[in-house]
């Protein structure tokens, strides 16, 4: 059997599934995932390895209006991780129903090399709703394939990668067999401690959320690490610190357990909170914070 690889998008609108189908297909978690939407900001880098293929995958943020400098980086990361794939992956979420917006939407790819439309969340309707739906998506002849799948039950992710593989142009391993993302320990352990912040306080802070690892010790035994949660004003710090620290000290206890499974080593992580005032419009902010537009296109 001749081996193949190759490069694959992961699109769609906010909330679409993106990055849990990444997580699905890969077996682990790299990329984080939160009811709020945009959760992604960067292009996370996830690599699929098996005994004939290698596929490397680039979760994108979602697809919406710029509003902010934030924003900007993001669409241009959507932008930037379309080129030169050899499949792009568009998500349409399935448990609401297709409807036209998502047509006027999925039609905006219509001049995309190789698209394939992936129906997530199925395990949250049934099939009486479904097949209308694609049936409807079937008369879409500039799409290859249409897969519905559940990546929370694991359904159809074989038959995705299987789909994909058809489409790979490549015959090299651009990455080592045992990697599964180019990110740093630093960037997914920032993201983990993000994610944790996201879902914790819901509705009660809006996305202008931001954490760096500061400090990165590795001793014998454990790690040190310190970060910083950075969010846009003071009374988004009190939130989050909480009353005598209770939600802080419960980010840092949820994050504190992935860290160590991620590093597979006793973690001693601290927690602080900084202001960072209209952070998401500070060009030299979210450049410093890894939001760099102009790298990007390297």
């Amino acid at each position: 059997m001749s081996f193949k690889s190759g490069f694959v998008a992961i699109m769609g609108r906010p909330n679409a599934g993106k990055s849990t189908l990444l997580n699905a297909i890969l077996g682990t978690k790299v990329s984080i995932v939160s009811p709020k939407p945009q959760t992604t900001r960067n292009n996370i880098i996830g690599i699929y390895n098996d005994d004939d293929s290698q596929i490397v995958f680039t979760d994108t943020p979602g697809i919406n209006t710029a509003n902010t400098k934030l924003d900007e980086y993001m669409q241009q990361s959507v932008k930037s991780a379309k080129a030169g794939v050899d499949v792009v992956l568009l998500c349409v979420d399935g448990s609401k129903g297709i409807k036209q917006k998502d047509l006027d939407f999925i039609n905006d790819f219509k001049t995309t090399h190789n698209l394939m439309l992936i129906v997530t969340k199925t395990d949250l309707t049934n099939y009486e709703k479904l097949y209308p739906q694609l049936a409807q998506l079937n008369q879409l002849d500039y799409v290859k394939s249409i897969i519905p799948v559940s990546s929370f039950k694991g359904r159809n992710i074989d038959v995705v990668i299987n789909e994909i593989k058809k489409y790979l142009s490549d015959d090299i391993r651009y990455f080592d067999e045992d990697q599964y993302t180019d990110k740093s320990v630093r960037f997914m352990i920032s993201e983990l401690i993000r994610e944790k912040t996201l879902w914790l306080l819901q509705d009660e802070i809006p996305h202008g959320i931001a954490v760096e690892v500061t400090v990165f010790d590795e001793k014998s035994s454990h790690i040190d690490i310190d970060a910083d949660i950075i969010c846009e004003k003071d009374s988004h710090k009190q939130i989050i610190i909480g009353k005598n620290g209770s939600m802080i000290k419960e980010i840092g206890t949820k994050a504190r357990i992935e860290i160590e499974k991620l590093v597979d080593k006793k973690v001693y992580l601290n927690l602080f909170v900084k202001v960072k005032n209209g952070w998401r419009n500070k060009q030299s902010v979210i450049n410093d914070l890894g939001y760099d537009i102009k790298e990007l296109d390297k």
